[in-house]
């Protein structure tokens, strides 16, 4: 049997977490600009955030980066109170805040057209999207025919078995490898003790790779 990899890393989502604290340091002395730079920043994390949970049914109704600007102004207005009480590391702040905003843009949206949007033909769910957007970085457009051929072979394979897993597994490990947050940052968000979120991420990798592997056998037998 082949033996599986694990999910493919990608460069950090998030900004310099040592330049963000200066930033803060310098918008609590009253310095606008360093605010602007402070959210413009963390816009692209937090655009691979909201494209990867995202339904795409609603995403033909709501672009995405009206969301993220939505999040950044929500941001700025709020940010005194944060930074009285930074109680989260400021990128984990600006991540809820962007979740609370597509959880509710997803409610009020179902709630408002139900039966339109429901009756909608899904094009992929919500779960297949974020395994899709986890993968995207395989593609490249350098590479040879054959190379190529094989890249796109394994991102399926790697779709798939996302797809076959839990909500908890899949969600740590879009945070680890998608978002690449820390482990403590992951563990910060999932309410839970640094050796338990290592422990759920390790287990979560290797199930991916049992269903990994599983896929190969069967595809080979």
């Amino acid at each position: 049997m082949a033996e599986a990899s694990g999910p493919p890393e990608s460069p950090r989502s998030w900004p310099d977490p040592s330049r963000t604290g200066e930033l803060l340091a310098q918008a609590r002395d009253g310095d606008g600009g360093a605010v602007e730079d402070l959210l413009e920043r963390h816009r692209p994390g937090l655009r691979r955030m909201v494209d990867a949970r995202i339904d795409r049914r609603l995403e033909r109704r709501v672009d995405a980066s009206d969301i993220v600007q939505d999040v950044l102004l929500e941001a700025s207005q709020r940010l005194e109170d944060y930074l009285r009480d930074p109680r989260l590391p400021f990128s984990l702040w600006l991540r809820q805040l962007a979740q609370d905003r597509v959880i509710d843009m997803h409610r009020r949206h179902r709630l408002a057209g139900r039966r339109s949007l429901d009756r909608e033909q899904p094009l992929q769910t919500g779960d297949e999207d974020s395994s899709r957007e986890l993968v995207i970085q395989l593609r490249d457009p350098e590479l040879t025919p054959a190379a190529h051929a094989l890249r796109e072979e394994l991102r399926d394979q790697f779709l798939h078995a996302l797809g076959r897993m839990d909500e908890a597994d899949r969600e740590i490990l879009m945070m680890r490898h998608f978002e690449q947050l820390s482990n403590s940052e992951a563990a910060e968000l999932l309410g839970l003790s640094e050796p338990a979120a290592g422990m759920r991420h390790l287990r979560a990798l290797r199930r991916l790779r049992v269903i990994l592997g599983d896929d190969t056998v069967s595809r080979e037998g």
